[in-house]
């Protein structure tokens, strides 16, 4: 069981000034989130860890050359161009 006492020194570990009222709330709020603690004591052992609640698996697809664009075709939508590239603003004088 937490005492107030103890909310008080962890509060202090932790660097925040709590008041009177803080701490009795708090005090309730860790003895709860503690006792949760014997709830999960309470699981066998031998259950298979599960690390995602979904079955995961590599959906990527097969890497497969295929033909890429034109330099026209890349270029017909962007705004600045000169000479066949991208034209950015200048960034180093």
């Amino acid at each position: 069981m937490l005492t107030i006492a103890d909310v008080y020194k962890i509060a202090e570990l932790a660097k925040i000034e709590i008041t009177k009222e803080e701490a009795e709330k708090f005090q309730k709020e860790l003895v709860n989130i503690v006792s949760y603690f014997n709830v999960l004591d309470e699981v066998e052992e031998d259950v298979e860890p599960t690390f995602h609640v979904l079955p995961l698996r590599n959906v990527f697809r097969e890497d497969v050359p295929e033909e890429s664009l034109s330099r026209d075709e890349v270029l017909a939508n962007a705004r600045h161009r000169e000479n066949g590239y991208f034209k950015g603003p200048k960034i180093v004088e």
